[in-house]
């Protein structure tokens, strides 16, 4: 395979997992994109590092947030890495970081890169505004407020 077939798989395969499985909630999906023996190297707090504790933190965003979707606005691909800008939407319809159901819409921006082998997601680092979400929900109000 060459090049530019291993990065057009790669990106693929990562929109497959924003599209499929974050968007919609498909976990059998889920168990297709992603390694055995898959490292998220930036966790969230509680979570931990491997592929069972990404399915739970994707699990309890489609929970406080049943409507979540994510809008890719770009993505690039250097050899078998892609890195994903994008937007997530939801409605806060159960508990997100302690913070008790307020019925509120969200928005956050997220930037992943994600190393894709044999089809297959086996690395993420990333970065969401999570802030501006506790923000939103009105649980957090800035000094200057």
């Amino acid at each position: 395979m060459n090049i530019s077939t291993i990065s057009e798989i790669a990106k693929a395969t990562v929109r497959r997992n924003t599209e499929e499985v974050q968007s919609h909630g498909n976990f059998a999906v889920f168990d297709e994109l992603f390694s055995a023996d898959f490292v998220d190297h930036t966790p969230q707090p509680t979570f931990g590092t491997g592929r069972e504790a990404v399915r739970s933190l994707y699990q309890a965003l489609r929970k406080a947030f049943p409507d979540l979707r994510a809008d890719i606005h770009w993505q690039t691909v250097e050899g078998d890495r892609v890195t994903t800008f994008k937007t997530y939407f939801g409605t806060h319809r159960g508990y997100f970081l302690g913070i008790a159901p307020t019925n509120r819409p969200i928005s956050f921006e997220a930037c992943d890169v994600m190393s894709v082998r044999d089809g297959k997601i086996t690395d993420h680092w990333g970065v969401g505004n999570l802030l501006s979400v506790v923000i939103q929900l009105g649980a957090f109000t800035s000094a200057t407020e």
